[in-house]
């Protein structure tokens, strides 16, 4: 099996430097230390610590999985425990976060650059950190100051882990139908009753405490989003000194076997009158929780490029080591590397050109988190939170969707051995299968990229972005169909045909992912002294990617008419 990972610090550096513009973004107050040499050291011995220590457990963490114990508890695969302790102790899971609560002070984007590695080492161990990064964002921006001192601390250090607890039996993406239940105890303190499921690390044997945040209804609450609340509920309850005491009344009753992370536990979780705290006010929920999950929209975005990274890596090795056949214009009797088949070549390619063009549109979009909370001029602020807006919706949808079509072509590379587990291929598709699920599915995505990022700034925004892909990467047929597609939906959802909006709302989200991705190979390609390699895969994806936004403008204006009458009852 192929455990070894290269960690991509030139590519990610390019980046960096030509898409994000991190020297522009080390000038903002704050952040003057990410200046980039001093990021790719940073990055560096991040890649190194990953690739020795983190990345040698995918498989075992595959193959073994966690357990659940008799007792409630959870087991992680071998090694995890030490590997996270390392983590910990080499400060990782706070590089971003402010210096005033431990943390590193440098920009989002260079955590996003961390999570990459990571995650394309072993995604498996990597949602246990980013979800406890998700917990410390919220609690930044909506917790009160006690709250605030009881839990980042060891939240920042990654001692502490954190999760998200959403999803019940009887309300997935529908969060409104929850019935979890918070009932005030009479001391400011509430008693949290109800049961949750698909909690990521929701029960492990890595770190001292999980601090598990709830959404769950008070009595006489609205019904739906309306009222909902947050809550805090720790694993172990937390005293005025911030040390541990008493466990809490919430368990692990099972963990899902699922298709793919298997490391990762998935966990079915009860909460019996738990003691929970309120953050902010009562039926704000969803607006806190809503921080969590923007942040975990883009890092879930990112896995599909990570396990692209890591799918292509394989294949690209493999198809160098294995010979068969006789490549076009070969000599000699030996058979050919398989590499020099042209529709292996087309095969690789296609992969590169997708992980290049998904890893600088993903950190285009995590840049804007940084511009639009530290730079000084208000209007730029506003800008990258717009941008933010319009972008996030499709890097989470179109990266993830992506990712599972290059990890495919990753076992497709290896031909039948792709298809056994012996050479590692597969698992990378298997990891990858979730990621269109996480945090809203694609389809939601898709939604709220027409319902309400369309119209952002009466359609200035989308349209601002698109005169600048124009101008960087020249009026192609496909940037008109897209225009004339966004047109389409703007018209059926202001004539109120809402349905033949949102039946086109998929293919529309994947024709603009399709334009933007054209837009950041040719950006990259223009790059004085930029490597002839990147000339090469932005011409692979105009050529290979970009006519199929031309011919999804069918799909986005052709209506919900049939579909509709096909499942007519």
């Amino acid at each position: 099996m192929g455990v070894d990972f290269r960690p991509p610090i030139d590519d990610i550096a390019f980046v960096l430097e030509h898409v994000a513009g991190l020297a522009d973004i080390a000038s903002f107050p704050g952040l003057e230390q990410a200046d980039l040499a001093t990021t790719v050291g940073l990055l560096s011995e991040a890649g190194r610590f990953v690739a020795e220590v983190i990345a040698p457990l995918n498989v075992i963490g595959d193959i073994v999985g966690s357990r659940r114990n008799a007792d409630g508890t959870v087991t992680t695969p071998p090694g995890f425990a030490a590997a996270y302790r390392q983590y910990v102790e080499g400060g990782w899971g706070g590089i971003s976060f402010p210096t005033s609560i431990g943390g590193g002070g440098f920009p989002w984007v260079v955590t996003i650059a961390v999570q990459e590695l990571i995650s394309a080492a072993n995604m498996g161990f990597s949602l246990c950190p980013l979800l406890t990064q998700g917990a410390i964002d919220l609690l930044l921006h909506h917790a009160d100051e006690v709250q605030r001192e009881t839990y980042l601390p060891k939240l920042v250090t990654g001692e502490w882990s954190g999760t998200m607890n959403l999803t019940e039996p009887d309300a997935g993406s529908d969060v409104g139908a929850l019935r979890t239940r918070a009932v005030p105890a009479g001391d400011g303190t509430y008693r949290i009753s109800g049961t949750k499921i698909y909690i990521t690390y929701g029960e492990q044997d890595l770190t001292d405490n999980i601090v598990h945040l709830v959404l769950a209804r008070t009595p006489g609450a609205p019904a739906g989003t309306k009222g909902i609340s947050v809550f805090i509920v720790p694993k172990v309850l937390v005293g005025p000194d911030g040390t541990l005491g008493e466990r809490n009344r919430v368990q692990c009753l099972k963990i899902e076997h699922k298709a793919g992370i298997h490391a990762s536990p998935t966990c079915v979780m009860e909460f019996d009158e738990a003691v929970g705290y309120l953050i902010g006010d009562e039926c704000t929920g969803m607006r806190s929780m809503f921080t969590m999950m923007n942040n975990a929209r883009l890092s879930v975005g990112l896995e599909g490029l990570a396990l692209s990274e890591r799918a292509y890596q394989l294949a690209f090795d493999y198809a160098h080591d294995r010979r068969q056949g006789k490549a076009p214009g070969a000599s000699g009797h030996d058979p050919s590397p398989i590499v020099d088949h042209p529709d292996v070549q087309l095969m690789l390619a296609r992969m590169r050109a997708g992980v290049e063009a998904m890893r600088a549109l993903l950190y285009l979009d995590a840049s804007c988190v940084d511009r639009s909370t530290h730079d000084p001029d208000p209007a730029g602020r506003a800008a990258a939170a717009d941008l933010l807006a319009l972008l996030t919706p499709i890097v989470k949808a179109f990266c993830t969707d992506l990712g599972i079509e290059l990890t495919s072509l990753g076992i497709q590379v290896h031909g039948g051995m792709g298809y056994v587990e012996e050479t590692g291929a597969a698992q990378h598709w298997r990891d990858s299968r979730i990621a269109p699920i996480y945090e809203g599915t694609n389809g939601i995505q898709a939604i709220d990229l027409v319902t309400r990022k369309l119209g952002l700034g009466g359609g200035a925004v989308v349209a601002d972005l698109l005169a600048r892909v124009e101008a960087d990467a020249g009026a192609t047929d496909a940037l008109a169909a897209l225009r004339r597609s966004a047109t389409w939906l703007g018209a059926a959802l202001g004539s109120g045909r809402v349905t033949d909006a949102l039946a086109g709302a998929t293919p529309f989200l994947r024709q603009f992912g399709l334009v933007l991705c054209d837009w950041m190979l040719h950006r990259m390609a223009a790059v004085p002294g930029a490597p002839a390699s990147k000339a090469l895969v932005a011409e692979v994806w105009r050529t290979r990617f970009l006519p199929e936004a031309v011919g999804l403008e069918v799909a986005v204006t052709a209506g919900a008419a049939a579909p509709a009458a096909l499942f007519a009852r």
